[in-house]
């Protein structure tokens, strides 16, 4: 089968299209036939060596995948040949074929195509954790979101407004804010690319302000970092609750002292690790974006399409900030 290695740290073009054995189910495995990958960020970091977790070489990215059931290992029930499912197995997804663990695996609604459910439990997984078990946000409440329409930013978009916040949404083009918008956002606003002086976080900050409200936000969903994080951080209310999701602008220094005078909550949010730890609360919250998908309150928005070959192209689209919503990548056996 043809699998997309990394045999070397470096950037995507360093990724390679190679035929490698076919995998065979161990006891309690099932090998799903791959039709579509969802392209995430922790896939830019982890072929440089720069995530949490580093696998061994050679390696394939690709850490959420949609497919079929093509066979069942000794001891499997509850999971049939035939089954459409998703799998998230960290790495490993842009292959042909895939064996993953039987119970991990989750089964695809009817209406739900492919390419959308490559594009759901990560985003919609990461962003349902952190607003609903890490800020416990609820309705009526003013929720800011960074990078609002990159893959997890236009979930929390989606999310916020299910769960009955008053949505803003900040993104780097007025494209991006549109695209935020049209997700069902209540407000917008443009936020300058790259570093910033003193002077421009603190006219930054401003806006923020202008844009939540005289008392600020509740919450704030961070998925940029830099210098985008001290501007969101003063614009907050008293007990806000600000959400550490992702860096792509670069790691942030914040003002502790902020925290200590508006009483907020500075939360970190590890989606995977915390999918280890409450297996059952997991499985929950599936169930219940299962519900939002089937209620059409929420629907993942693809943005392109990449075929395996070009792999390395869709991580270094996403790696590039170019993506609104969801980058996926399709395997055609």
């Amino acid at each position: 089968m043809r699998a997309v290695l990394s045999k070397a740290p470096g950037g995507p073009e360093t990724l390679v299209v190679e035929e490698v054995l076919d995998p065979t189910p161990k006891a309690g495995e099932v090998i799903v036939e791959v039709k579509a990958v969802g392209i995430n960020f922790p896939d830019t970091l982890i072929i440089e060596d720069k995530y949490q977790f580093r696998p061994e070489r050679p390696f394939s990215p690709g850490g959420e995948v949609a497919g079929v059931v093509e066979a069942v290992g000794e001891g499997v029930k509850g999971v049939r040949k035939g089954d459409r499912v998703i799998a998230v197995p960290g790495w490993g997804g842009l292959v042909e074929r895939l064996a993953v663990r039987a119970e991990t695996v989750v089964p695809i609604p009817e209406a739900m195509s492919f390419e959308e459910a490559a594009a759901l439990i990560m985003t919609y997984g990461t962003s349902y954790y952190a607003l609903k078990d890490r800020a416990q946000l609820k309705a009526g409440e003013t929720l800011l979101v960074l990078g609002a329409a990159g893959g997890v930013g236009a979930a929390a978009v989606e999310l916020g407004k299910a769960m009955g916040a008053r949505v803003v949404a900040a993104a780097s083009t007025n494209d991006k804010v549109q695209f935020a918008l049209d997700l069902g956002a209540d407000n917008g606003l443009i936020y300058p690319s790259g570093p910033m002086d003193r002077a421009a976080q603190k006219e930054l900050s401003g806006e923020f302000k202008l844009a939540t409200g005289r008392d600020g936000a509740d919450v704030v969903y961070d998925a940029v970092g830099g210098d985008y994080a001290d501007p969101a951080l003063r614009a907050m209310d008293w007990n806000g609750r600000y959400l550490v999701v992702g860096f792509p602008a670069g790691i942030p220094s914040l003002p502790l002292n902020l925290t200590l005078l508006k009483s907020v909550s500075v939360i970190g949010v590890f989606w995977g690790a915390a999918v280890a730890r409450d297996p059952k609360g997991h499985a929950a919250n599936m169930a219940e974006l299962m519900q939002m998908y089937a209620d059409g309150k929420i629907k993942p928005r693809v943005s392109r399409t990449f075929p395996l070959e070009k792999a390395g192209e869709a991580i270094k689209a996403l790696g590039d900030r170019q993506a609104m919503g969801k980058i996926v990548v399709t395997v055609e056996s």
